[in-house]
């Protein structure tokens, strides 16, 4: 086996060795810590056949474990600085493919054409809070085969993905991704496992994509669009939500029928309702 790159004392070799200095923009810190490195790749359980995709590889810390148990890995690294010293870091993983390009902007499904991938792939990534939610949804809306992902999100945001109702965490982000994947935490990491500290705690977040969505609609965008302008005002009633939201066109006679046909008072705010509650009011809104 390799000298561990994510140990503190090798990171430090290798980023004064290249005079690296980090750059806030691209929200940049890297994961030092052991023990952490190996519950992310617990948690994404890579098996031998598995092609991974890892976006912000850094120096190659998580890239290199995951080399080791999965088939193939596609690192995708927006700071071209990175580049050579991934390149020198990896050169014994010939199973490594590095892309230096901004994720948000790569067509990952005409790459992974290109490169005859057809079997459903594992994402892997520490992401900034900048980029989390693009990212995730991104994928999910894609349609690009996807068995799961395994992200290093600022904690906050776990709590918000995993959120069920009625929770203070619950809102929109939750029943987006629950729409596509079973979310759990899977590992709390203090800001001493990076490099630099950030300001706040982080998760590790595992996201299971559904074999088939957890309720059926017949709408999508309508659904979605009723769940963006529930919790747009999360201390008015959800009927009132539902009136003020510009981009819905419904009158309160509309609304109020279909809250009686899904058997929902009036006086319900949109956090205590479920993903099941929130397609069947679309359904009950959609014209047949």
């Amino acid at each position: 086996m390799e000298e561990r790159i994510a140990s503190p004392a090798k990171t430090i070799e290798i980023l004064q060795s290249n005079d690296f200095q980090f750059l806030k923009k691209f929200g940049q810190n890297f994961l030092i810590d052991l023990h952490v490195l190996e519950k992310i790749v617990k948690a994404a359980a890579i098996e031998p056949e598995d092609v991974c995709v890892e976006i912000g590889p850094g120096i190659g810390s998580l890239t290199q474990a995951l080399a080791e148990r999965g088939k193939q890995v596609i690192a995708v690294e927006i700071d071209g600085r990175l580049i050579p010293i991934l390149k020198k870091n990896l050169a014994d993983y010939p199973n490594v493919t590095l892309v230096h390009q901004d994720f948000l902007k790569l067509d990952l499904k005409a790459l992974l054409r290109e490169m005859g991938v057809e079997r459903p792939i594992k994402v892997i990534a520490n992401l900034p809070y900048y980029i989390t939610t693009p990212i995730i949804m991104g994928l999910y809306e894609s349609g690009i085969p996807l068995s799961g992902m395994t992200v290093m999100v600022q904690e906050e945001v776990a709590r918000r993905i995993q959120a069920g109702p009625g929770s203070k965490d619950y809102g929109a982000l939750s029943l987006a991704v629950q729409y596509y994947a079973d979310a759990y935490i899977a590992a709390f990491v203090p800001q001493n496992c990076f490099m630099p500290r950030p300001k706040v705690g982080s998760a590790v977040l595992q996201l299971t994509t559904h074999r088939q969505k957890p309720v059926s609609v017949k709408d999508e965008g309508l659904m979605f669009a009723l769940i963006k302008a529930a919790f747009g005002q999360r201390r008015k009633t959800l009927v009132n939500c539902l009136r003020n939201a510009q981009q819905l066109d419904f009158s309160k006679e509309q609304v109020l029928a279909a809250f009686e046909t899904v058997g929902i008072s009036e006086q319900i705010r949109g956090e205590a309702l479920d993903l099941a509650q929130f397609a069947a009011l679309s359904d009950a809104l959609t014209e047949d």
